[in-house]
């Protein structure tokens, strides 16, 4: 089970057009690893709970064939004036109505979230599950203490067996350095817990309920790489890494025409006359003019065009994008009329009468900025604009 109807409030303004399993990384979406992954250990039944944006997720997985396993999915909401509106169950109960429609879990089961890439050994971990005689399982991640003020915090005694949680403690007065990685294992008596037809979290609801009864439900805490996308900066660290070659199951696409530059089918850039870093990735079809400044750890998708004059530093550009002359980019996120900060703080570029500095590179009505867009320019701030020409 894939869990993907969430809105990805977190994530946005990406989220506004792109569901959280869809974000891509170097432009494969974050939900095909998972795909890969479930394959590579025996996972080919697949089921995917969608919700917000869910046609974007159908239309790209279809019925997962191409993949090499088989998809479907559950779709969560209604529709309203010939609209479809998203209505989430929550975690748990998005897997109670899959099961109250047909018992498809008839045997241990996977839960992953479909926000984050993982290089997990799904195959020990069932065997761990079973040796343990586990109603439910979770697994854990041991991080740095100064890091646990991010995460939930799962304490489990000697046994492993699950006692409390915390939610995001300061470093003082976390129990533990385990944190929830959102990666799970049921046996189908799990369903005996959980509530028909309403809303149910496996997170909130589930797991403190199974406290509570002293169901066999334990904590395995193993050594894997996991790369959590929920956030704006944590996406931002994530294709950053990917960069840097710090995540194992991640290879930069494209071919290397130098050192630290990886680019995909035509593009157009004579790299003698650029000032670049690596390490960068660069989309096919896009367009870096002479005198563009690039430096990495930088993506920039397919299909944009970066002027002369222009610095892309540390950043990630979306597909089709035009960035003007004298735009200077440090730690930005550029998404469609979107400007970021690494921070998720944004910047509408329509709404601030900037879309002539950043915008679509298949507009053809730019024209020349008039005197008062110069002025808004820089009464905003240099951090996103050097010299306007």
């Amino acid at each position: 089970m894939i869990l993907a109807a969430g809105k990805g409030t977190r994530v946005q303004p990406i989220t506004h057009v792109i569901p959280k399993p869809m974000i891509p990384i170097l432009q494969k979406p974050v939900m095909e690893f998972l795909l890969e992954l479930l394959k590579e250990h025996g996972f080919k039944e697949i089921m995917v709970n969608v919700s917000h944006l869910a046609e974007e997720i159908e239309n790209y997985f279809r019925d997962g064939q191409r993949f090499g396993v088989e998809i479907a999915y559950s779709f969560e909401g209604r529709i309203e004036d010939g609209e479809l509106v998203g209505d989430a169950l929550g975690s748990a109960g998005g897997l109670k109505k899959i099961q109250d429609f047909q018992k498809f879990f008839d045997d241990t089961f996977v839960v992953l979230c479909g926000d984050a890439l993982i290089d997990l050994d799904l195959s020990e971990a069932v065997k761990r599950h079973k040796q343990k005689g586990a109603l439910a399982t979770l697994i854990t991640k041991s991080v740095p203490q100064e890091s646990v003020s991010s995460y939930g915090v799962v304490v489990t005694d000697e046994d492993d067996r699950v006692k409390a949680f915390q939610e995001k403690p300061s470093i003082d007065s976390a129990l533990s350095n385990k944190i929830n990685t959102g990666i799970y294992l049921f046996e189908p008596e799990i369903f005996e817990y959980i509530p028909s037809n309403q809303p149910f979290d496996i997170g909130a609801d589930l797991f403190p309920k199974l406290v509570e009864i002293g169901a066999p439900f334990f904590a395995l805490s193993m050594d894997f790489e996991w790369v959590d996308i929920g956030k704006v900066p944590d996406y931002w660290s994530a294709i950053r890494n990917v960069l840097l070659g710090e995540v194992r199951q991640i290879e930069i696409p494209g071919k290397q025409v130098r050192p630290g530059i990886y680019t995909g089918l035509n593009v157009s850039a004579n790299w003698d006359k650029i000032n670049v870093t690596g390490p960068i990735y660069v989309g096919g079809m896009t367009c870096i003019e002479d005198g563009a400044t690039i430096i990495g750890p930088s993506m920039i998708g397919p299909s944009c065009y970066i002027c002369e004059g222009a610095t892309i530093d540390n950043s990630i550009i979306f597909d089709y994008s035009r960035i003007g002359p004298g735009v200077q980019l440090l730690e930005k996120l550029v998404f469609g009329r979107y400007c970021v900060d690494k921070n998720g703080d944004h910047l509408d570029l329509q709404d601030a009468a900037l879309d002539w500095l950043i915008t679509d590179s298949r507009r053809q009505d730019l024209g020349q900025p008039s005197p008062q867009q110069k002025a808004m320019a820089e009464l905003l701030g240099t951090d996103l604009i050097g010299t306007v020409n």
